[in-house]
Protein backbone atom coordinates (compact mmCIF):
# COMPACT_ATOMS: atom_id res chain seq x y z
CA UNK A 1 0.00 0.00 0.00
CA UNK A 2 2.70 2.38 0.88
CA UNK A 3 4.34 1.88 -2.61
CA UNK A 4 0.77 2.74 -4.37
CA UNK A 5 0.52 5.82 -1.88
CA UNK A 6 4.88 6.47 -2.88
CA UNK A 7 3.54 6.22 -7.03
CA UNK A 8 0.29 8.48 -6.56
CA UNK A 9 2.56 11.02 -4.71
CA UNK A 10 4.35 11.19 -7.41
CA UNK A 11 2.69 11.46 -10.35
CA UNK A 12 1.14 14.38 -8.30
CA UNK A 13 3.79 16.20 -7.38
CA UNK A 14 4.48 15.95 -11.43
CA UNK A 15 1.17 16.97 -12.57
CA UNK A 16 2.09 19.76 -10.20
CA UNK A 17 5.58 20.47 -12.00
CA UNK A 18 3.88 20.17 -15.26
CA UNK A 19 1.31 22.98 -14.28
CA UNK A 20 3.66 25.23 -12.76
CA UNK A 21 5.77 25.24 -15.77
CA UNK A 22 2.62 25.60 -17.74
CA UNK A 23 1.32 28.68 -16.16
CA UNK A 24 4.92 30.11 -16.33
CA UNK A 25 5.36 29.66 -20.04
CA UNK A 26 1.93 31.15 -20.95
CA UNK A 27 2.82 33.86 -18.29
CA UNK A 28 5.89 34.73 -20.49
CA UNK A 29 3.99 34.74 -23.71
CA UNK A 30 1.56 37.02 -22.43
CA UNK A 31 4.03 39.82 -20.76
CA UNK A 32 5.91 39.35 -23.96
CA UNK A 33 2.87 39.90 -26.47
CA UNK A 34 1.74 43.10 -24.29
CA UNK A 35 5.25 44.09 -24.67
CA UNK A 36 5.23 43.86 -28.56
CA UNK A 37 1.83 45.95 -28.17
CA UNK A 38 2.84 48.85 -26.21
CA UNK A 39 5.46 49.75 -28.52
CA UNK A 40 2.63 51.11 -30.82
CA UNK A 41 1.19 53.09 -27.69
CA UNK A 42 2.36 56.47 -28.79
CA UNK A 43 0.42 56.03 -31.80
CA UNK A 44 -2.80 54.52 -30.50
CA UNK A 45 -2.40 58.04 -27.49
CA UNK A 46 -2.50 59.98 -30.61
CA UNK A 47 -5.33 58.33 -32.56
CA UNK A 48 -7.37 58.28 -29.07
CA UNK A 49 -6.58 61.94 -28.82
CA UNK A 50 -7.76 63.04 -32.49
CA UNK A 51 -10.91 60.91 -32.03
CA UNK A 52 -11.64 62.54 -28.74
CA UNK A 53 -11.15 59.37 -26.32
CA UNK A 54 -8.07 59.94 -24.85
CA UNK A 55 -9.81 57.69 -22.17
CA UNK A 56 -9.55 54.48 -23.84
CA UNK A 57 -6.18 54.61 -24.95
CA UNK A 58 -6.16 51.12 -22.99
CA UNK A 59 -8.80 49.64 -24.71
CA UNK A 60 -7.35 50.50 -27.65
CA UNK A 61 -4.32 48.50 -26.88
CA UNK A 62 -6.62 45.63 -26.01
CA UNK A 63 -8.18 45.72 -28.66
CA UNK A 64 -4.94 45.07 -31.11
CA UNK A 65 -4.11 42.70 -28.48
CA UNK A 66 -6.85 40.62 -29.05
CA UNK A 67 -6.93 40.84 -32.75
CA UNK A 68 -3.24 40.78 -33.82
CA UNK A 69 -0.98 40.75 -30.69
CA UNK A 70 0.61 43.87 -32.62
CA UNK A 71 2.39 41.18 -35.17
CA UNK A 72 0.50 42.43 -38.43
CA UNK A 73 0.38 45.26 -40.43
CA UNK A 74 -3.58 45.28 -39.91
CA UNK A 75 -3.13 45.63 -36.12
CA UNK A 76 -6.96 46.13 -35.24
CA UNK A 77 -7.89 44.11 -38.59
CA UNK A 78 -9.63 47.80 -39.59
CA UNK A 79 -9.68 46.37 -43.40
CA UNK A 80 -13.38 45.05 -43.42
CA UNK A 81 -14.90 48.06 -41.90
CA UNK A 82 -12.91 50.49 -44.55
CA UNK A 83 -13.51 48.68 -47.60
CA UNK A 84 -15.36 45.89 -46.56
CA UNK A 85 -12.57 42.96 -46.93
CA UNK A 86 -9.63 41.54 -45.21
CA UNK A 87 -6.09 42.42 -45.84
CA UNK A 88 -6.41 45.89 -47.78
CA UNK A 89 -4.60 47.95 -44.96
CA UNK A 90 -1.01 48.00 -45.40
CA UNK A 91 0.38 49.83 -42.68
CA UNK A 92 0.01 50.30 -38.62
CA UNK A 93 -1.07 53.81 -38.90
CA UNK A 94 -3.87 53.58 -41.10
CA UNK A 95 -5.13 50.07 -39.45
CA UNK A 96 -4.76 52.16 -35.98
CA UNK A 97 -6.52 55.67 -37.60
CA UNK A 98 -9.40 53.51 -39.04
CA UNK A 99 -9.73 50.79 -36.08
CA UNK A 100 -10.23 54.11 -33.50
CA UNK A 101 -12.10 56.32 -35.60
CA UNK A 102 -14.95 53.04 -35.83
CA UNK A 103 -14.58 52.49 -32.45
CA UNK A 104 -15.21 56.33 -31.50
CA UNK A 105 -18.33 55.53 -33.81
CA UNK A 106 -19.18 52.76 -31.91
CA UNK A 107 -18.96 54.35 -28.70
CA UNK A 108 -20.40 57.73 -29.69
CA UNK A 109 -23.73 55.42 -30.75
CA UNK A 110 -23.62 53.12 -27.56
CA UNK A 111 -23.58 56.18 -25.53
CA UNK A 112 -26.87 57.70 -27.57
CA UNK A 113 -28.38 54.41 -27.24
CA UNK A 114 -27.98 54.78 -23.22
CA UNK A 115 -25.78 50.87 -23.94
CA UNK A 116 -22.68 50.43 -21.83
CA UNK A 117 -18.97 50.50 -23.10
CA UNK A 118 -18.84 46.37 -23.55
CA UNK A 119 -21.51 47.07 -26.35
CA UNK A 120 -19.57 48.98 -28.04
CA UNK A 121 -17.04 46.65 -27.82
CA UNK A 122 -18.89 43.89 -29.11
CA UNK A 123 -19.80 45.97 -31.73
CA UNK A 124 -16.40 46.57 -32.76
CA UNK A 125 -16.70 42.60 -34.19
CA UNK A 126 -20.28 42.41 -35.13
CA UNK A 127 -20.81 45.73 -36.73
CA UNK A 128 -22.79 48.64 -35.10
CA UNK A 129 -26.21 47.06 -35.79
CA UNK A 130 -25.84 45.53 -32.81
CA UNK A 131 -25.99 48.12 -30.25
CA UNK A 132 -29.69 48.49 -31.22
CA UNK A 133 -30.03 44.93 -30.69
CA UNK A 134 -28.42 45.14 -27.17
CA UNK A 135 -30.36 48.64 -26.60
CA UNK A 136 -34.20 46.80 -26.90
CA UNK A 137 -33.08 44.19 -24.52
CA UNK A 138 -31.62 46.48 -21.24
CA UNK A 139 -28.99 48.11 -22.96
CA UNK A 140 -26.08 46.04 -21.37
CA UNK A 141 -23.76 43.69 -23.10
CA UNK A 142 -24.03 39.82 -21.97
CA UNK A 143 -22.39 36.34 -23.72
CA UNK A 144 -25.93 35.46 -24.12
CA UNK A 145 -27.20 38.84 -25.95
CA UNK A 146 -24.41 38.48 -28.13
CA UNK A 147 -24.69 34.54 -28.59
CA UNK A 148 -28.46 35.38 -29.70
CA UNK A 149 -27.26 37.96 -32.16
CA UNK A 150 -24.38 35.81 -33.52
CA UNK A 151 -27.09 32.57 -34.47
CA UNK A 152 -30.13 34.54 -34.84
CA UNK A 153 -29.02 37.64 -37.21
CA UNK A 154 -25.40 38.07 -37.91
CA UNK A 155 -24.73 33.94 -38.62
CA UNK A 156 -27.80 33.72 -41.23
CA UNK A 157 -27.24 37.41 -42.93
CA UNK A 158 -23.99 36.15 -44.07
CA UNK A 159 -25.12 32.83 -45.10
CA UNK A 160 -25.12 30.44 -41.84
CA UNK A 161 -29.10 29.51 -42.05
CA UNK A 162 -27.97 26.46 -40.68
CA UNK A 163 -26.86 27.36 -37.53
CA UNK A 164 -23.59 25.72 -38.21
CA UNK A 165 -20.61 25.53 -35.55
CA UNK A 166 -17.14 25.38 -35.09
CA UNK A 167 -14.82 24.48 -32.63
CA UNK A 168 -13.00 27.34 -30.40
CA UNK A 169 -10.84 26.47 -27.94
CA UNK A 170 -10.44 30.18 -25.38
CA UNK A 171 -11.23 29.74 -21.95
CA UNK A 172 -14.49 31.87 -21.95
CA UNK A 173 -15.47 29.72 -24.85
CA UNK A 174 -15.16 26.01 -23.05
CA UNK A 175 -16.76 27.49 -20.01
CA UNK A 176 -19.52 29.05 -21.06
CA UNK A 177 -20.28 26.26 -24.11
CA UNK A 178 -17.91 23.44 -24.21
CA UNK A 179 -16.21 25.29 -26.91
CA UNK A 180 -17.73 26.40 -30.24
CA UNK A 181 -18.62 29.69 -32.44
CA UNK A 182 -21.15 30.36 -35.10
CA UNK A 183 -19.88 30.14 -38.64
CA UNK A 184 -20.14 33.59 -40.08
CA UNK A 185 -21.40 34.64 -36.94
CA UNK A 186 -18.52 36.77 -35.34
CA UNK A 187 -17.14 36.22 -31.99
CA UNK A 188 -19.71 35.99 -29.02
CA UNK A 189 -17.24 35.98 -26.59
CA UNK A 190 -14.64 39.57 -28.03
CA UNK A 191 -15.95 41.36 -25.41
CA UNK A 192 -14.98 39.36 -22.88
CA UNK A 193 -11.55 38.62 -24.03
CA UNK A 194 -10.79 42.15 -25.03
CA UNK A 195 -11.82 42.69 -21.07
CA UNK A 196 -9.51 40.30 -20.16
CA UNK A 197 -6.60 41.54 -22.18
CA UNK A 198 -6.80 45.00 -20.91
CA UNK A 199 -6.14 43.68 -17.68
CA UNK A 200 -2.67 42.11 -19.39
CA UNK A 201 -2.05 45.48 -20.94
CA UNK A 202 -2.74 47.35 -17.16
CA UNK A 203 -0.66 44.78 -15.34
CA UNK A 204 2.61 44.05 -17.54
CA UNK A 205 2.82 47.31 -19.68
Amino acid sequence: MSKVKKIIKRILLLLLLMLVISIGYFGFKIRQNVQQVVTYESEVERAVKENNIPEYKNLVLAIIYTESKGKSDDLMQSSESAYGERQLIGSTKESIDTGVAFLAQSIEKANEAGCDIWTAVQAYNFGLDYIGFVKERGGKNSVALAEEYSREILSPLLGNTEEKTYRYYRPQALVYNGGFLYSNGGNMFYADIVKMNQQFIKWLK
